[in-house]
């Protein structure tokens, strides 16, 4: 008797040239050009039922192939369209990222996203019109309130892209808004990486008996099948050393790195490009406080680049430190750009930190506080009121002794110059109140003498408890301004001119 296990008998998956309704000559060809031949799970189920004017609710991995799954039918549904070539001002489909293969004929598409002049996008609309809108809720949302003239009532197809992303980071009402502007005969493509409670409910409201397709769902992994993951458990201080050692041993690869926060990309991206082990390697930074062009040029140099590191933030990816803790702080010494980025970055990810959704994983009470400062080269350790309230311990941070910041330059001549003039002009703003203060007549200088009195009697406690409190008014103002310097509201030149030398207490 054969005692072999039984063979498995898996259905083999389609070509493109083989689905039914077939998609067009052209499609085709193009996706023969681009090396694309045979279907992934995901497109061999959603590519029929989208071009057979079904809705879609798909459960798709990262790296399943999903983008073509949605992108496909779009061009098919184009294409078979009564009034193809259409109108510049009819809007035939709706999506939040920008497609990256096969071009139609006589087909406008207009992307709006952060980033860029709202006006530009609001004249380009108005005088080239748009057939395919590419873009993100918040920019999408503003543009259909501020220009109401705009025609939806031809658009055939609409589909909400990580739409479990979208909806974590705060664009329901966005979503919501959009859709109530669209036709309800349409057909809409919903695709998420998982399925949240968030997710269903939009699926309720906004499709039209969807057809439920799940990628993988043989497999209870979320991981794609080519997709490798690993991880390394270190202490905070050592995290540093490990992507540096990461980073020189596939010196000829291209890698991707992500940080929790904008501030953490600006920083790392400075530091990284300064360190002697890693002048070989070319860095690409991006990320949502840069302007389009910016992200657009830093993207296009790491995709055309044979090897590279790309710096980026992701809200689920933690911060990670760089290697060389001295070498780190000698370059905060050196040149005030990397102090005060340095500072930014580390406040930025500890505020973020502590904020995380995933406070399970992202425990606030069991964050090495102390010893993340060393690693992001912090001086001396800043004063954060989240810190101080929760009785944060600092292990492992060792102050610099015998610096004052206020000596450290600016490496850029022309920012130097600038806080200089601001540092004189404060020196010369606390002399005039002096020379007021002289002037006071002797019933104010007898008041302020027992006003003076009054504060020696006040206990020890007492004092400590005022300066908390100033030195807490004082840290909130400058993170106040910090957010503003991260909305593009004031320039950097702006921030060091009202902040100054206060960046430490």
């Amino acid at each position: 008797m054969d005692s072999s296990p039984p063979k498995t008998i898996t259905k083999a998956l389609p070509r493109f040239s083989e689905l039914k309704p077939p998609l067009s000559e052209d499609i085709i060809e193009a996706l023969d050009r681009s090396g694309f031949e045979v279907c992934t799970p995901v497109q061999a189920e959603t590519i029929p039922f989208l071009c057979r004017h079904k809705d879609v609710a798909v459960d798709a991995a990262t790296g399943s192939g999903k983008t073509l799954a949605f992108l496909l039918p779009l061009v098919e549904i184009i294409r078979r369209s009564n009034s193809y070539p259409p109108k510049p001002h009819q809007r035939r489909y709706i999506r939040w990222q920008e497609p990256f293969v096969s071009t139609l004929r006589n087909v406008n598409s207009v992307l709006l996203v952060g980033g860029r002049e709202v006006e530009a996008d609001m004249n380009t609309l108005e005088e080239e019109g748009a057939n395919l809108l590419i873009g993100t809720p918040g920019r999408l949302s503003d543009m259909m309130k501020r220009m109401e003239f705009l025609d939806f009532r031809n658009l055939e197809i609409l589909i909400l892209d990580e739409a479990d992303r979208l909806l974590d980071m705060g664009f329901q009402k966005q979503v919501n808004y959009i859709i109530s502007r669209l036709p309800k005969q349409r057909r809409t493509g919903l695709f998420s990486a998982t399925q949240t409670q968030a997710v269903a409910d939009l699926a309720k409201a906004g499709l039209r008996n969807p057809v439920r397709v799940r990628s993988g769902a043989e497999s209870k992994s979320k991981t794609p099948s080519g997709l490798y993951c690993e991880y390394l458990k270190c202490e905070a201080d050592q995290k540093s050393s490990q992507l540096v050692h990461l980073l020189i041993e596939n010196k000829n690869k291209k890698l991707v790195v992500f940080f929790m926060t904008c501030a953490c990309v600006d920083y790392w991206g400075l530091v990284l490009s300064k360190i002697p082990t890693l002048k070989s390697i070319s860095f690409f930074s991006t990320h949502g406080k840069m302007d389009q062009n910016a992200r657009d040029n830093a993207l296009a140099s790491f995709t055309e680049a044979s090897s590279g590191v790309l710096l980026c933030t992701d809200v689920a990816a933690r911060g990670l430190d760089i290697p060389g803790i001295v070498y780190i702080r000698s370059l905060a010494i050196k040149d005030r750009e990397v102090l005060e980025k340095g500072l930014k970055a580390f406040v930025s990810f500890v505020r973020a930190y502590k904020e995380h959704q995933c406070s399970y994983i992202f425990s606030w009470k069991g964050l090495e506080i102390g010893k993340l400062a060393m690693g992001y080269g912090i001086l001396s350790f800043p004063y954060i009121s989240e810190v101080k309230q929760d009785r944060i311990d600092i292990v492992g941070f060792t102050p610099v002794q015998g610096i004052t910041f206020e000596d450290i330059k600016f490496k850029n001549k022309s920012r130097e110059k600038q806080r200089q003039q601001n540092l004189l002009a404060r020196k010369d703003k606390l002399q005039q109140e002096k020379r007021g203060k002289r002037k006071k007549s002797s019933k104010e200088a007898v008041d302020d003498s027992n006003k003076a009195s009054r504060k020696r009697k006040l206990t020890g406690r007492q004092r400590q408890t005022i300066q908390t409190a100033q030195d807490e008014e004082e840290m909130n103002g400058d993170y106040s301004l910090l957010k503003k310097l991260k909305k593009g509201s004031i320039t950097e030149d702006d921030f060091a001119k009202l902040t100054g030398a206060h960046d430490y207490v």
